[in-house]
């Protein structure tokens, strides 16, 4: 390697005479934390940077499966024959999160942008120093299929006989872990272009939307099987079986009582944080206009 304007050339390293094992990757499983993080950073990029990289830490699960919980941003340089990377800046980031959570390593790396291109194949040879196996995820900002997709890949090696020709790359399932709140502020990042940001009342409606859809689709299913359009599931019948038990058993009016309770508490949370908002900006102005007299 060699030093260049304080960012580090990449270079191909000489592969292992030794084959080494590698863990198969069953899912890449994804919070939404790291979805927000590359686009925030994707927002705040030099003008002159086409694509963006970073770390991505998490754990390895027993069974394969990669999860990813969070992420930060390398600087970097890309040109059409070499990629700079701020190796410095990568190692001190984190030294950083791992001071906060130890538990949380390197597990691949990020880009924004549709697929992989010749700098993914660097840039993927550098992590594969820091860890095994390193998962490549990208996201596309540029809406090139109309929505943002994410895909994930893992690298695996071209032989012929003991001698290796090159690197390619294989997609690998994604999974994204999102609770209903995240999911409706998902489902408006994802979109090519939004009037407005959904209010508490307009996301909750679109989750309780979901939920009917769920419930009638579940209902359908019941139905086909017992009228025997449908073989029959074990594995979702227990699930049924556990979501209709963890369901209080409450008189309809009752339950009416506490849904009205918990609209009318959140209206009410609604209601103050407008006062508090209305109160700093009669502040702000209040200052603004004391310092003018």
């Amino acid at each position: 390697m060699a030093a260049a304007n304080d960012h580090t050339v990449l270079q191909f390293a000489s592969p292992s005479p030794t084959p080494t094992a590698t863990t198969a990757i069953l899912t890449a499983r994804i919070h939404p934390l790291v979805i927000f993080n590359v686009c925030d950073c994707f927002v705040r990029r030099p003008d002159s940077a086409e694509r963006v990289i970073g770390t991505l830490l998490g754990s390895i699960l027993p069974d394969g499966t990669v999860d990813i919980r969070n992420s930060y941003a390398v600087p970097h340089n890309e040109s059409s024959d070499q990629v700079a990377v701020d190796i410095d800046y990568h190692h001190n980031m984190l030294a950083s999160h791992l001071k906060v959570n130890p538990k949380e390593i390197i597990v691949g790396w990020y880009s924004t942008g549709l697929g992989v291109n010749g700098g993914s194949a660097l840039i993927h040879d550098f992590y594969a120093r820091e860890v095994t196996n390193p998962i490549h995820l990208t996201v596309d900002t540029g809406f090139t299929n109309g929505e943002g997709s994410i895909k994930a890949f893992v690298s695996s090696n071209l032989s012929l006989g003991d001698r290796q020709l090159a690197a390619q790359f294989q997609e690998v399932p994604v999974d994204l872990r999102m609770v209903e709140a995240e999911r409706v502020g998902y489902d408006v990042l994802k979109a090519t272009a939004v009037d407005k940001l959904p209010s508490d009342l307009e996301g909750m409606e679109q989750t309780m939307e979901r939920l009917l859809a769920l419930i009638n689709d579940v209902y359908k299913y019941v139905d086909n099987v017992v009228e025997g359009q449908t073989s029959p599931d074990n594995n979702i019948g227990r699930f049924i079986a556990d979501a209709v038990a963890s369901l209080p058993k409450l008189p309809p009016q009752v339950f009416d009582n506490l849904v009205n309770d918990s609209l009318q508490d959140q209206l009410l949370l609604l209601y103050l944080s407008s006062i508090t908002r209305t109160q700093l900006s009669l502040a702000e102005k209040l200052n603004t206009a004391a310092q003018l007299l």
